[in-house]
């Protein structure tokens, strides 16, 4: 029964058996011609077409390859030329890349055919580069403007100015096709790091993770030539910032600029020029402020760094203006300050319930121990008004107090030069109530260091002592 059943299917079935064996013979006739197609470019003298490679890559992506240690095929996991130890510039300009590895995938016909080599992609793996600032936007440029596939793997880029050192990535990976499109990954700050790029590059993202960075570009159509306007956001740790922009080779322009956290909200609209010098000017206008954050500022750490502070030319503007039934002694504040060269001049306003002060100096940060020379002065219509801020009692009203100070500070060695005090044009301190001020001052005001003077107790108790 069954012989019966197996000769009524083989005489049935017996052409699509012999079909199906046959089909195996070409099955395996192809995978041998692949498995050959592939392997025979190994037996190649690649050195020999080095020039038909260097032409193709100068072409397709604007790179030289001026040396090489090896060069050679692989087939897996698809066919590429894998170059070692190779050393690249790009067209029309003189920066070099340092490649430990990288690979040229050419189009299949392209294996057999260099008369007619055309690139698929390249990968470039293991490479260091080292951009001064300059650099940097030409190299940004010509990758971001390839039209060809190309793609970095464990990128090390180190940014200098001027041959001292700013900041590294490292590990980067970057790709402008697939679904990693213009996603750059690395380590900043042995941090990991993601920058987005929209396909139009009018919009970029980046994240510092496990730090609280992120920001945001958003750039506008570009207006004129070699010009760069758009917003920027961020959020740095609890706080946020946000601002316009405008750059051009000159210089950048920050308005609408709008920072805030817990303890410290202001407006900011900044200028600054770069080239051929650099020179910074800001107008803060503060919203709120925590005045305990004064307490936080080091000013060893400010003046030990000398090389920095004569490389800062700039001008500022601080406005404060303080919130009604806020418990702030101060209704207003203006400060002006200018440093060049290393020489600070400032003026400043402070309005207490209606009395003003002024203030003015200037003090050299570059010396080895700074003296502060101020001149100021208070002018008050209520002398009861006033003390009453510092909550001390006084019986005469409308008593007008004028009070002219002059002298000088040494705010690293906490001492302080009275050398006019004037008061009610009715009243100049003597050699003797100068010294008598200037030991109150340094027991009471200066005891500690320069920001510690302006602390509100302190005050009240120096008041209270020379009243």
């Amino acid at each position: 029964m069954i012989n019966k059943l197996y000769k009524r299917i083989h005489n049935k079935y017996s052409t699509l058996f012999k079909f199906i064996f046959f089909i195996r013979y070409l099955f395996g006739i192809f995978f041998i011609s692949i498995i050959l197609f592939l392997s025979i470019p190994h037996f190649f003298d690649l050195e020999k077409k080095d020039q038909v490679i260097k032409k193709h890559l100068f072409e397709s992506y604007g790179f030289k390859l001026n040396s090489y240690k090896s060069i050679k095929y692989n087939s897996f996991p698809l066919p590429n030329l894998e170059i070692n130890n190779a050393d690249l510039s790009f067209e029309r300009n003189s920066l070099f890349i340092n490649v430990a590895n990288f690979k040229i995938y050419p189009k299949l016909i392209s294996i057999y055919n260099y008369e007619d080599f055309k690139i698929n992609k390249v990968v470039i793996n293991k490479n260091k580069i080292s951009l001064s600032d300059a650099e940097l936007k030409f190299f940004f440029n010509h990758i971001y403007n390839l039209s060809n596939k190309i793609k970095f793997k464990n990128l090390n880029l180190n940014i200098n100015k001027k041959k001292k050192h700013l900041i590294d990535f490292k590990k980067i990976n970057f790709s402008n096709y697939g679904y990693k499109k213009n996603i750059v990954t690395g380590k900043l700050f042995n941090k990991k790091f993601k920058i987005s790029i929209s396909d139009n590059y009018d919009k970029i993202n980046f994240i510092l993770y496990k730090t609280g960075i992120t920001s945001e570009v958003n750039l506008n159509k570009v207006k004129k030539l070699n010009s760069i306007s758009g917003i920027f956001k961020a959020k740095l740790l609890k706080s946020n910032l946000k601002f316009n922009f405008d750059y051009d080779k000159k210089k950048i322009k920050i308005y609408n600029s709008y920072f805030r956290n817990k303890d410290l909200s202001f407006r900011n609209k900044s200028t600054i020029v770069y080239n051929p010098f650099f020179n910074l000017s800001s107008n803060f206008k503060i919203e709120n402020i925590n005045f305990k954050l004064l307490k936080k500022i080091n000013i060893n750490d400010i003046l030990n760094s000398k090389d920095l502070i004569k490389k800062i030319n700039t001008t500022n503007n601080i406005d404060f203006k303080s919130k009604k039934f806020s418990k702030n002694i101060i209704d207003d504040f203006n400060l002006n300050i200018s440093l060049a060269y290393g020489r600070l001049t400032f003026s400043k306003k402070i309005t207490i319930q209606e009395n003003l002060i002024n203030c003015r100096g200037n003090i050299n940060l570059l010396q080895e121990y700074p003296i502060l020379y101020f001149e100021c002065s208070l002018n008050s219509k209520d002398k009861k008004k006033l003390l009453k801020e510092f909550s001390i009692k006084y019986k005469n009203k409308n008593e007008p107090l004028n009070v002219h100070v002059e002298g000088n500070i040494n705010i690293l060695s906490n001492k302080i030069n009275f050398n006019k005090i004037d008061m009610n044009n009715n009243y100049k301190a003597t050699k003797e109530d100068l010294d008598y001020f200037k030991k109150l001052f340094e027991t009471i005001l200066f005891d500690k260091d320069f920001i510690k003077i302006f602390n509100f107790n302190k005050i009240k108790e120096f008041i209270l002592e020379i009243s």
